[in-house]
């Protein structure tokens, strides 16, 4: 017996359903587990400040405040995006191990010629949490953002691990989500590229590019094409 034209249009919204749900992103709880952080979080040395520091859950309450991470294409795409985000977090931070940049203290990243976020007395912009943000123009915005005054207590992303990893999803969202259609590699270059693409540090890129094709191979997806910069 043919289908009746109420069960025709029952099948047709399904799988309308159904498509919107694949495109919709994933759970970002359900694909960083327990294991995937900790996994991460477990090859740093003993000792490092990181590992009391960065938490799961700490990531997840973060999380919340930045809807749009990994969740405006497919299934899959957004895997691959909570991957790269974990590559990046992994090569800057040595598996969690660090939160501030070793020897930052020392650097200066006090852009001068910038008026609208101007470097304040006695604060150090160097990097600090899972993305190392840096610089003045980081900082303000940033700490705007988030509810912080970063220009004048810069110190906040490596007290609060909940700031922290808001600090690393503000400059993803802001700098390296609209590039993952490009492939990793582009995302590489969103982060550091002047100092590591066309050849400038290979060996960081190459690591940078292991991380994440673990992370995919983890979460069951193809890490994509153009991995490079």
């Amino acid at each position: 017996m043919a289908n009746s034209p109420t069960l025709t249009m029952l099948v047709f919204l399904a799988i309308g359903l159904s498509l919107v749900l694949s495109a919709a992103g994933v759970s970002v709880e359900s694909v960083v587990t327990e294991a995937f952080f900790n996994g991460i979080k477990n090859q740093a040395p003993n000792g490092c400040a990181g590992k009391s520091f960065y938490t799961r859950q700490s990531f997840l309450n973060a999380a919340r405040s930045y809807s749009g991470f990994a969740n405006d294409r497919t299934n899959d795409d957004s895997k691959r995006e909570i991957a790269a985000f974990f590559a990046h977090v992994t090569h800057e931070t040595g598996h969690m191990c660090y939160i501030n940049e070793i020897n930052g203290a020392n650097m200066d990243y006090c852009d001068k010629s910038n008026k609208q976020w101007p470097c304040q007395p006695g604060k150090k912009y160097y990097g600090r949490g899972p993305l190392q943000i840096s610089w003045n123009f980081n900082y303000g915005p940033a700490g705007k953002n988030i509810g912080f005054d970063g220009l004048r207590d810069p110190d906040k992303v490596a007290q609060d691990p909940t700031i922290s990893f808001k600090t690393a999803l503000w400059f993803w969202m802001n700098n390296v989500h609209q590039v993952m259609s490009q492939g990793f590699g582009a995302t590489i270059r969103a982060i550091n590229g002047a100092l590591e693409c066309n050849g400038k540090n290979p060996g960081a890129v190459n690591a940078r590019v292991n991380y994440y094709k673990d992370y995919c191979r983890q979460f069951g997806v193809s890490p994509g094409g153009n991995l490079y910069c």
